[in-house]
């Protein structure tokens, strides 16, 4: 294994990608990383009766 490859990925700047509560990317942000945050939230509401209603319906796009 080449472990300079491991130190230069620890060397490197961290940007994160939040996928769910903001706090966690503005905990961050406060702390000077950079963070992006994705407003996503589950199909149908995370209703799997309706998540395979959609399906039989042709799905989401």
């Amino acid at each position: 294994m080449d472990c300079e490859k491991i130190l230069n990925l620890f060397r490197s700047e961290l940007v994160t990608v939040n996928v769910g509560p903001k706090l966690l990317a503005t905990s961050l942000e406060m702390q000077g990383y950079k963070a992006y945050q994705v407003e996503w939230k589950p199909l149908a509401g995370g209703d799997k009766e309706m998540q395979e209603i959609l399906n039989l319906l042709g799905g989401v796009d």
